[in-house]
């Protein structure tokens, strides 16, 4: 029995594709973008704002949407544009303020991977994310 080349062709294409089939239902409960990162600096709005003035609220989100709103007195600092936002972040900060960055919704990761480059690329330990980010805050302030 002789098999065409199509033939041939779908035969190691299938072949290519177990490994791959096996590996994804092995790892199916697994997916990293499923769930925020576990962090266990978490603060709440109400938490934020007991600190007063000592807080600098960071914007981790996109730049329209930090346009069109944020919290009062907020500096933006995305991964799109560190090194320019840092520079003007750590003219702001100092060593007794404690900052807080946010994102859009719990959901957002944004917050944490600014928060965790804080922590090892500046070296800053008081460093928190808002629990719920910016969706959280509005609520809170309707």
């Amino acid at each position: 029995m002789r098999v065409s080349l199509g033939g041939q062709l779908l035969l190691l294409l299938g072949l290519a594709f177990i490994p791959a089939i096996g590996q994804a239902l092995y790892y199916r409960q697994m997916v990293s973008w499923e769930k925020a990162p576990v962090d266990s600096a978490l603060v709440s709005v109400a938490q934020a704002q007991s600190w007063g003035d000592r807080v600098l609220w960071l914007d981790a989100r996109p730049d329209q949407d930090f346009a069109r709103a944020h919290i009062p007195g907020a500096l933006q600092l995305n991964e799109d544009e560190w090194d320019e936002q840092l520079r003007m972040m750590l003219t702001a900060w100092s060593p007794e303020r404690k900052v807080v960055v946010y994102c859009s919704q719990k959901s957002c990761n944004a917050s944490h991977e600014v928060a965790e480059r804080l922590r090892k690329e500046a070296r800053l330990t008081n460093v928190y994310v808002l629990d719920g980010g910016w969706e959280e805050w509005e609520r809170q302030h309707k």
